[in-house]
């Protein structure tokens, strides 16, 4: 077992804090805070013990000069002032002497937030490389250190691994929830399990798709991941995004799993990827000329809710379709419905699926909405965790 934050002593300590502050922005405007508040448990229960609390966190990725702007944690800063009820201090830098001097000057409960860790990807990538001065500069800043940052589990970088692999650490209460969600309920799921698996390429997803149809009762599909079977089955999807290249190992599953793979019987679609264009509706056997399926049916919906109302535990990763186009958010939306009045155990893979439950109002309808997409998936996938087999063992 994995030591916590609760393991340690953390009175006057500089307790570094990896968050996943990893949130959706726009013109310097946070669209969706809900990782802030994940977050907050963690460090509340820090400053609550009298710790000096050091943040770290990424924000999208940092290619070139242009990017750092767009992905300036100060906003960040700011909402968790408020959240918190207590001054954040913000650094502007990620090293340096007003770094290292402002942690110098720390009483206990003060709460320091650094700029984003991804600033040191350029030039080098020294923190998506996992750096190894930069792993121990960090490290120096700290007593302790938290990593409470599930979204990052699966990247071995600097700001987790590096820091784990120089100080004592242990696991936030966030990653302590997601680990145990995503262990306990699908490890040994009470059946029926049902799979909802959808988004645009299958081959992102091949090896997930693979344990999860072995493991699951059933698996529905939708999106460019339902296309590509449906192809597989010699259907003719005419405009339809699918993944031309997962095609044969589509139709070795269907041959392995035909009792087991639902795939969608109706879809709606547009003759362009846009909103706000007329929208055609048809069976998957006569789609029409020139259209692309954007979404999921009425009938494949009635299809679909028999199999989700019989479930004791539901995974869904990855919307039924483009959820963000008004016109075609209707399955994913409908099947979010369906599960909230049902009385299966229901967790949401993160990624897409996890911003497509809370966008359209069902933040607080399932069991568990995941935080990280790629690393639920890779857990799910028996993989092990950089981010997590760093920290200190009990």
């Amino acid at each position: 077992m994995k030591k916590t934050i609760k393991d340690f002593d953390l009175n006057n300590k500089r307790v570094i804090i990896r968050c996943d502050l990893n949130v959706p922005m726009e013109n310097g405007k946070i669209l969706d805070d809900n990782r802030i508040k994940e977050s907050l448990k963690t460090i509340n229960y820090a400053i609550d013990n009298n710790a000096k609390v050091i943040l770290l966190s990424h924000l999208g990725r940092i290619k070139e000069e242009q990017d750092k702007k767009a992905n300036d944690l100060k906003p960040v800063a700011k909402r968790l002032s408020e959240l918190l009820n207590r001054n954040v201090v913000f650094v502007n830098e990620t090293r340096g002497t007003v770094l290292e001097n402002t942690i110098k000057s720390m009483k206990p409960k003060d709460v320091v937030l650094v700029q984003n860790t991804r600033y040191e990807d350029l030039p080098l990538k020294k923190e998506s490389s996992n750096d190894e001065e930069l792993g121990k500069y960090w490290a120096s800043l700290g007593d302790i250190f938290i990593n409470d940052a599930f979204g990052t589990a699966h990247r071995a970088h600097a700001s987790n691994v590096g820091i784990a692999s120089n100080l004592p650490s242990g696991l936030g209460f966030l990653m302590e929830k997601e680990l145990k969600m995503l262990g306990e309920k699908l490890n040994d799921p009470q059946r029926p399990y049902v799979v909802i698996a959808g988004g645009a390429k299958m081959k992102d997803k091949i090896e997930v798709i693979d344990k999860l149809v072995e493991k699951a009762d059933y698996v529905l599909l939708g999106g460019g991941i339902a296309n590509t079977f449906l192809v597989a089955k010699e259907i003719d999807v005419k405009n339809s995004v699918y993944d031309e290249e997962s095609v044969p190992h589509a139709k070795e599953l269907l041959k392995k799993y035909s009792k087991k793979i639902i795939l969608p019987v109706d879809g709606l679609g547009s003759i362009e990827y846009k909103d706000n264009l007329k929208v055609y509706s048809f069976d998957v056997n006569n789609i029409t000329d020139g259209v692309m399926m954007l979404d999921i049916g009425e009938k494949t919906i009635d299809l679909y809710t028999k199999y989700l109302y019989q479930a004791k535990t539901v995974f869904w990763n990855g919307p039924v379709g483009v959820n963000y186009f008004k016109n075609f958010e209707h399955g994913t939306k409908k099947l979010c419905e369906i599960l909230k009045a049902s009385n299966a155990h229901v967790i949401i893979g993160g990624g897409d699926s996890a911003a497509a439950a809370i966008s359209l109002g069902y933040k607080d309808s399932f069991d568990h909405i995941s935080t990280g997409g790629g690393a639920a998936l890779e857990f799910i996938e028996g993989k092990k965790l950089p981010g997590v087999e760093a920290v200190s063992d009990k």
